[in-house]
């Protein structure tokens, strides 16, 4: 993306609105569910819904003391296996205790009659949300610095041990790819409009050439500048946001999400990494595979493939939900414009890897 188009990102997914119509519910009922479930709740209760998150509508809860976060299922149809709210507190519950950076997690309601749909609270954590990748408002030591904590807390993820926490059961052992390139495409075609050829082909190879699973670990799934906290004032993580895709997996799939970046994403415009300060992409390799003991990663350009088709079955899915009407962003319908882009992106990374 264009410098303009992160600004113009950065504006509308930032902050606090009135809640929407669409996503309005009994506020008093939820200040006795409050009152009964979060330790320390004092009201009175004002809600504001945050602007950003094409998913799960995540709203904030200001009382005198405190804020907190609040995030439900939305409203209406939803696909299968999608919005699991109560995943996302599963988690971030059991990393909380290990000093890995997430919201402090209060309780998750599994009552649709409080406000109409599951939801859990959380802690508000208050630190700065980076959209522009290119950190254009940092000097180069700044945005390395940065760059590197983003990093090292994804290699810290990955080197979690999951039994120890127990996640053991947050998902499936083993064959993490297969069943990722099978969910997509399911999603993917349960939300399709128009026909791709460069999905076909993906669809039909990369179940063929998946790479072999070595490790396993929690996986985020969305792990990105913009689904994190940063300190106000440190080069730190504070906290990771978004869990709504997190499970146990293979984390070279989270971490060449990452790399995405570098690939497709608005650093890979940036004529000189170095001076501005941001690492190459060798670089991000070595530091991550420093800090998770690997002797390096093989079939990159297969996981840029994979991660592409991935993002072109999740945007397809938001441009299924406008169709449906379930869709809370007014900027769902510009995903209907990429799924094309990246499925042709996707392919060029198949034939580089031997499509």
């Amino acid at each position: 993306m264009t410098n303009s188009a992160e600004q113009e990102r950065e504006a509308l997914n930032s902050g606090t609105k009135a809640v929407s119509e669409s996503h309005r519910f009994d506020e008093a009922a939820l200040e006795v569910w409050l009152k009964a479930n979060v330790e320390g709740y004092q009201g009175p209760l004002e809600v504001r819904q945050f602007k950003g998150g094409q998913s799960n509508p995540t709203y904030q809860l200001v009382t005198p003391n405190k804020k907190y976060v609040l995030r439900r299922k939305p409203p209406g149809k939803l696909l299968p296996s999608a919005h699991a709210v109560d995943r996302e507190y599963k988690v971030i519950t059991a990393l909380y205790p290990t000093g890995f950076p997430v919201a402090r997690s209060y309780g998750l309601c599994t009552d649709d009659s409080v406000i109409g749909t599951w939801f859990y609270v959380m802690d508000m954590v208050e630190g700065r949300i980076l959209w522009d990748q290119t950190l254009p408002q940092y000097e180069p030591a700044e945005r390395h610095a940065i760059f590197m904590a983003k990093i090292r807390t994804l290699a810290d993820l990955h080197n979690t041990d999951v039994e120890a926490i127990g996640l053991s059961d947050y998902g499936k052992p083993g064959n993490y790819m297969g069943r990722q390139v099978d969910r997509w495409t399911k999603q993917y075609k349960a939300s399709e409009t128009v026909h791709l050829k460069e999905m076909e082909q993906l669809i039909e190879w990369l179940p063929r050439t998946l790479p072999e699973q070595e490790r396993t670990s929690v996986v985020h799934g969305d792990y990105r500048l913009d689904n994190m906290v940063l300190h106000p004032t440190e080069p730190r993580v504070i906290a990771v946001l978004d869990w709504e895709l997190s499970t146990l997996g293979e984390p070279l799939a989270d971490f060449t999400y990452l790399l995405m970046n570098w690939v497709n994403g608005a650093i890979s415009t940036l004529p000189d990494l170095k001076a501005h300060g941001i690492p190459t992409l060798d670089e991000a390799v070595s530091a991550y595979c420093e800090r998770t003991n690997r002797a390096g990663i093989r079939d990159l350009d297969w996981f840029f493939a994979y991660n592409m088709f991935r993002l072109a079955g999740i945007c397809q899915g938001i441009v299924g939900r406008v169709r449906d009407g379930t869709a809370n962003s007014p900027q769902a319908a510009a995903m209907a414009e990429r799924v094309p882009q990246l499925a042709t992106a996707a392919w060029t990374f198949a034939q580089r890897a031997g499509a």
